[in-house]
């Protein structure tokens, strides 16, 4: 696939930035956001900005790296900022980040970050090329260069594990 200036993919173009209220539907007997909760919300967040930047429907192939830095409690404000990190053929790495918001104190921390891996598709079911990303600031070069290292690691696991899967 040949890429010329005019169809360059840029990481600002994919970046989501969503936003939720923990509300008691979502919370745990000790009144903080349940994981699975959290969870859903990262995966949705990041395949927004994974179909932002291959413009195909995409499918959530691998989470991993979720970590859970602080709970998050009833009626903090929770922002999820997903964007696209590397492109691997078929698969993209996404990254999201997760930071609550007491709004009656104002604090406001990171709470949880989390690396997800989508492989586009198309109408029927295949995986198909996506279009490379092209890191531009500092920090979206340094992610870029981390999430190969991530890939790396991944598919020595899975092919430790017996898995022989390498498309991802």
């Amino acid at each position: 696939m040949k890429i010329n200036s005019k169809n360059k993919r840029f990481v600002k173009a994919s970046e989501v930035e969503m936003t939720e209220l923990v509300l008691p539907n979502d919370t745990n007997q000790l009144g903080n956001l349940l994981g699975g909760r959290l969870m859903e919300w990262i995966d949705i967040a990041a395949a927004i900005a994974a179909q932002r930047h291959s413009n195909r429907v995409c499918v959530t192939a691998a989470l991993d790296n979720l970590v859970f830095h602080h709970p998050i409690h009833l009626g903090e404000v929770v922002t999820l900022r997903a964007s696209v990190n590397r492109v691997f053929s078929t698969s993209m790495e996404v990254g999201v980040k997760v930071i609550a918001e007491n709004q009656l104190t104002s604090d406001r921390r990171v709470t949880n970050t989390a690396y997800l891996t989508f492989v586009a598709v198309d109408d029927h079911g295949k995986s198909v090329k996506v279009s490379p990303i092209h890191p531009q600031t500092v920090d979206e070069k340094k992610r870029y260069k981390e999430a190969l290292v991530r890939r790396d690691t991944r598919l020595v696991q899975n092919n430790h594990k017996g898995n022989r899967r390498t498309s991802v």
